[in-house]
């Protein structure tokens, strides 16, 4: 696994440009990762509704929850399916839009100087995540400290650490000890 910083894409991660996206402000190097967790209708897994989510292609009719986030524009760089599956939607070398109101590190706007990744599934489900996912995570973390200097081991937080109160994700069920 190997990230080109010239163009931020990842040589193993299937790439499906997200237009939710912009320019990081100046000054502003990849200091850390955020882990979120995703799926769509909540608790459904396999389908390709997120994908259509964050590359605004999402029928927001076809099931009543979606409805509720018809319009938004949310995008992560990573997504990481339960089978493993890698896809990048945004150039780690631009802002994703994935942190919305958060700190971390005493600092304020976290999409300016992180890498988001998404896991597929719920931070309410018992079965939490599968080991396909925390070897994928834990391969791209090594690759993005490699790349990235400035993010070191200690440098990835859960979406609930930069939004306490107003997201919980990725939950009570997902083993920080795994990410090897």
């Amino acid at each position: 696994m190997l990230l080109d910083t010239e163009t931020g894409l990842l040589d193993t991660a299937r790439y499906i440009p997200s237009p939710n996206c912009d320019n990081r402000d100046p000054g502003n190097d990849v200091q850390v990762i955020i882990v979120h967790c995703i799926s769509l209708p909540p608790g459904q897994y396999g389908g390709d509704q997120v994908i259509d989510f964050f590359t605004n292609q999402l029928d927001c009719s076809a099931h009543q929850y979606l409805k509720g986030i018809e319009g938004f524009e949310v995008s992560a760089h990573f997504y990481i399916r339960r089978c493993g599956e890698l896809i990048q939607f945004v150039s780690t070398n631009k802002r994703a839009w994935h942190a919305g109101q958060s700190t971390c590190l005493g600092k304020p706007k976290v999409n300016n100087f992180s890498v988001g990744v998404e896991l597929e599934g719920l931070d309410t489900d018992p079965s939490g995540f599968t080991q396909a996912q925390y070897a994928q995570l834990g391969e791209l973390k090594r690759c993005l400290m490699q790349a990235y200097p400035e993010i070191e081991d200690h440098s990835l937080f859960a979406h609930s650490d930069i939004a306490p109160g107003r997201k919980p994700d990725p939950g009570p069920y997902f083993d920080w000890s795994l990410i090897l």
